[in-house]
């Protein structure tokens, strides 16, 4: 990596799955609103593929708003048959470097630095400057260490 690569850290993550969710931009513009009425700020967002019209959305929150977002996930429950998965007390780990837009590899090499921790990977996502994973806080120090080692 080059000297501008950054690794950086935020404990305390919720994810929240919402499993069954339907894979239409209206759907995900609409559950989106509903949360900003909870005024709960999200961070990552990953969206899976598409199974016919249904999909699994997640996202991340800080666990100060995990009160707020249970609240939300126990009407939208009620209200749809959408199935909820809440895992709070997380860590999100970034690595960010403008060089990686232009040199391949950079995924590679984070990625086989964790395969040797057995870690378990809540979320992964990325843009073309940024690696962010998602840990567990059991996981947290092993693969922090190894994404270190390994850049």
């Amino acid at each position: 990596m080059s000297t501008g690569t950054v690794i950086s850290t935020v404990d305390n993550i919720t994810l929240v799955t919402l499993v069954g969710f339907p894979a239409q931009v209206d759907s995900i513009a609409t559950i989106f609103e509903s949360i900003a009425e909870y005024n709960i700020n999200i961070d990552m967002i990953s969206m899976a593929p598409t199974h016919g019209a249904f999909t699994g959305l997640s996202f991340t929150i800080s666990d100060n708003d995990l009160v707020d977002v249970l609240a939300f996930t126990t009407k939208l429950k009620k209200e749809t048959d959408v199935n909820v998965i809440v895992s709070s007390v997380n860590h999100k780990i970034s690595v960010y470097d403008p060089a990686m837009k232009n040199t391949p590899g950079i995924a590679a090499k984070v990625f086989s630095a964790i395969a040797g921790t057995k870690a378990d990977l809540r979320l992964i996502t990325t843009s073309e400057v940024e690696i962010s994973l998602l840990v567990t806080e059991a996981d947290f120090d092993t693969v922090l260490t190894a994404i270190q080692n390994a850049l």
